[in-house]
């Protein structure tokens, strides 16, 4: 097994007047090389029957540089990682029709769409020893804010545009970090719409509604950009920032709320478990806002993120029936729920509050699941015993 990882890290750029012109048009350049490349593709298995790889398309790089001079003014390996991207989208594409999914063409990126590009190979020295700047071939030094030290080995260096913000993503190899030491303790949770989750040991954490919560500016925004019929106009492209930062405010809450959480939960407990939830089905029904908003599937995939990274388990149940069954004395009836917070069972007249009621369901499943699967590799483990003949 690899003894090393990688982690991103974030950091807030101030690049200067020229500076953002100079990041502006390499995006262009690299969004028209995108889309391109794209077309090119698409023509090559029309004429041929055949697709072109990522390889084929990097080595005619050179002509592009010949035929169009603006090219020159962008990094080579910049230029390379389009192509690679690009691949990478096809990869997918042919891999989920492999696997009968909702395959998804690629498609030809707009201006608003291509917002990143990826030094693939940079300096170990790109960011300045001051810590005050980084160094981006062929835009030069720009200022950086490092609000936290990166570790590791500089692997990748992305530049990333939102809206009127840019970033500079550091991907970098570290060593695996220790395990956390054991704490003997196991939880489940019960998330929800009306709290955030429910842990089985009696904690509730609160549903913030980040998106509910800046409705009201958002639908403010939103008018004021409706009346503003024509596209290009400047009062338009402003009116359309402004919506944009205000969801891209409530997407960075709810992100810092699940890294918060995720972490006490990682820090706390030895097995974590949670509902084995379809979310972009559920995502679907009457209560899709809600469920958008709270962002069960983000949170899980941070959970699970951190808790490989701090040796700990985390299993998703099946969550049929967790709601509905006495953790007392397992019966199961729809009436046993009486209301959102209340649980009285029918059977045995047992009364608790209905997400923590189920929260508990969670943790037996949970704890079932794992005795199981030890169980298993014990028994796939032991000798085969000899048999004596007589």
């Amino acid at each position: 097994m690899k003894d090393t990882t990688l982690k991103a890290f974030k950091y807030r750029l101030s690049p200067t007047r020229a500076q953002v012109a100079l990041l502006e048009d390499t995006l262009i350049l690299c969004q028209r090389l995108y889309n391109g490349m794209l077309e090119e593709r698409r023509g090559a298995y029309k004429k041929t029957g055949k697709s072109l790889t990522a390889y084929d398309q990097m080595k005619s790089l050179p002509e592009v540089k010949a035929a169009l001079p603006e090219y020159a003014g962008v990094n080579a390996q910049v230029l390379q990682d389009v192509a690679k991207r690009l691949d990478k989208s096809f990869k997918g594409f042919f891999r989920r029709v492999k696997a009968g999914q909702k395959a998804g063409y690629p498609r030809f990126r707009g201006r608003d769409r291509y917002d990143s590009f990826t030094y693939p190979q940079p300096s170990q020295n790109s960011v300045a020893q001051d810590g005050k700047h980084v160094y981006l071939p062929k835009i030069g030094n720009v200022r950086i804010k490092l609000h936290r030290p990166f570790a590791g080995k500089l692997k990748t260096l992305a530049v990333k545009r939102e809206g009127r913000e840019w970033y500079a993503v550091l991907t970098c190899e570290l060593p695996k970090a220790e395990p956390l030491p054991e704490t003997g303790s196991s939880v489940g949770l019960d998330v929800g719409t009306t709290w955030f989750y429910v842990t089985s040991d009696g904690q509730f954490c609160k549903n913030h509604r980040f998106f509910q919560r800046s409705s009201k500016k958002l639908r403010v925004a939103q008018r004021a950009l409706a009346r503003k019929p024509k596209k290009s106009s400047n009062r338009r492209r402003k009116a359309k920032e402004r919506v944009a930062k205000l969801y891209r405010k409530a997407a960075r809450q709810r992100l810092q709320l699940h890294h918060e959480e995720a972490k006490k939960l990682v820090t706390a407990h030895d097995l974590i478990c949670h509902e084995d939830l379809n979310v972009k089905g559920m995502a679907q029904g009457n209560l899709s806002k809600q469920i958008h908003d709270v962002g069960w599937g983000q949170f899980f995939q941070i959970l699970s993120s951190k808790a490989a990274e701090a040796g700990r388990k985390v299993i998703a149940v099946d969550p049929r029936f967790t709601s509905q069954m006495c953790r007392i004395c397992g019966h199961t009836e729809r009436g046993n729920r009486t209301g959102q917070a209340n649980f009285k069972c029918l059977s045995c007249g047992h009364t608790e509050n209905a997400d923590l009621n189920a929260a508990q369901n969670i943790l037996s499943k949970g704890l079932a699941l794992v005795a199981q699967r030890i169980s298993t590799e014990t028994a796939c483990h032991e000798k085969p015993r000899r048999l004596r003949l007589g």
